[in-house]
């Protein structure tokens, strides 16, 4: 007999067990690549459902459920939490430090990786009890280091796809502000590739009385800055889109002293590569030509670190979506354009050559749309995924789309 995604799903031990997981999640965050503790609880939730699971990249791990003979698919969640000081008032919000760059920092799961991760344990936990629904093999991709796009190329340098069962697709969603229930999908670009540059601009240090014997670094790098802003305003074709953000500036100890240097960091988001090169070019042009317009050296511009695009195969969306309207119904997913976000998703399918598709479930009760105030967002110190309904949601999702590969 032929289940559908409706009717597998948790009991109510089985969902008080997965919300006491969430919070114990939430609670302890890490940071990028340094996911320790999460890696070790996963495998011990992997090893209660009986899956047999190995280390990749670091704090990377793979689960493999195996169920006789079918299809082969992959599903990814991320696990790493963010710098950032919690202030969601929860019970479990986290008070856990981390080391970033030397220095101890806050951490909070502010993009809702928890919520990720335990969704997909939730969607384990049916199939894994559910097995004669389905037949097949189910990758499970419990990646770290999204936020700094390390996680994914650390798994696949580590082997991955050599230590693995090779998919004919690879799945993921994220949790966003949107009401819990409902999906958003796009086909084709779904995020926007990614660069993060560090600039070192260097000057000539002096007494704040003095500034005839400084090259002023502040001022230079200012310069930069506001003329950075200018690329997509007056450099960019307006029908093709673009952001360049700087998000920090760091010179000088003391208010008298012209400093020797300063240092900003740069984002850059874009969907074209065409339009990547053309703005890194600018970026590099306008940096370089502040400096020299100073009397100052060549500053250093350092990459961070980049995101590809992460791209919906369009011949892949259409089972995904009707299987999404299936168990969430059609009037509660929807077809969105790509978000200017980003994502180290996509390299998990490519660098094999199978077809990826991702997409975002609400975490957000539909009432807090309808109230006074802003809803909170991913990356802020306020965001909180709504617990039952993020994780109802997340999971019967996942399941849906697993079982359009692997269902009977």
């Amino acid at each position: 007999m032929t289940q559908t995604a409706t009717a597998l799903e948790l009991d109510s031990e089985q969902t008080t067990k997965l919300h006491a997981l969430y919070r114990r999640l939430h609670a302890h965050p890490e940071l990028s690549m340094q996911e320790h503790a999460t890696a070790q609880l996963i495998e011990e939730q992997l090893d209660g459902l009986g899956v047999e699971h190995f280390r990749c990249g670091g704090t990377g791990v793979v689960g493999i459920l195996r169920n006789g003979e079918g299809p082969v698919v992959a599903f990814r969640a991320d696990t790493d939490g963010l710098p950032i000081e919690e202030a969601t008032g929860l019970e479990y919000a986290s008070t856990d430090k981390g080391m970033l760059d030397g220095a101890e920092v806050p951490v909070m799961h502010g993009c809702g990786h928890d919520t990720h991760v335990a969704s997909l344990l939730g969607a384990t936990e049916i199939l894994a009890g559910n097995r004669d629904a389905w037949a097949g093999t189910l990758v499970l991709i419990f990646q770290p280091g999204e936020e700094t796009a390390a996680g994914a190329l650390a798994m696949l340098d580590d082997g991955l796809w050599d230590k693995a069962p090779r998919p004919e697709v690879v799945y993921g969603q994220h949790v966003m502000p949107r009401p819990v229930g409902t999906v958003s999908i796009s086909s084709g670009p779904v995020a926007a590739m990614a660069d993060s540059l560090r600039v070192t601009v260097h000057g000539q240090q002096s007494h704040g009385s003095q500034p005839q014997d400084s090259i002023d670094p502040i001022v230079m790098a200012a310069h930069m800055v506001t003329r950075l802003q200018t690329i997509v305003s007056r450099e960019l074709d307006p029908r093709k889109s673009a952001v360049v953000t700087v998000g920090t500036f760091h010179a000088g100890l003391k208010e008298n002293i012209i400093p020797a240097s300063a240092e900003f960091t740069l984002n850059i988001r874009t969907f074209d590569d065409d339009v990547r090169g053309q703005v890194l070019g600018a970026v590099r042009r306008i940096i370089e030509a502040e400096a020299a317009a100073s009397g100052a050296p060549t500053p250093q511009i350092e990459e961070m670190y980049r995101f590809p695009q992460c791209f919906n195969d369009p011949d892949a969306v259409p089972y995904v979506l009707e299987a999404l309207r299936g168990a969430l119904g059609a009037e509660s997913v929807e077809v969105t354009p790509p978000m200017m976000g980003s994502e180290d998703f996509g390299h998990l399918g490519t660098a094999i050559g199978v077809p990826s598709v991702f997409w975002m479930f609400g975490g957000t009760p539909a009432s807090a749309f309808d109230g006074p105030g802003a809803v909170p967002v991913n990356h802020s110190p306020f965001f909180a995924p709504e617990l039952e309904g993020s994780l109802a949601g997340g999971v019967s999702a996942a399941v849906a789309v697993l079982l359009s590969r692997l269902g009977n």
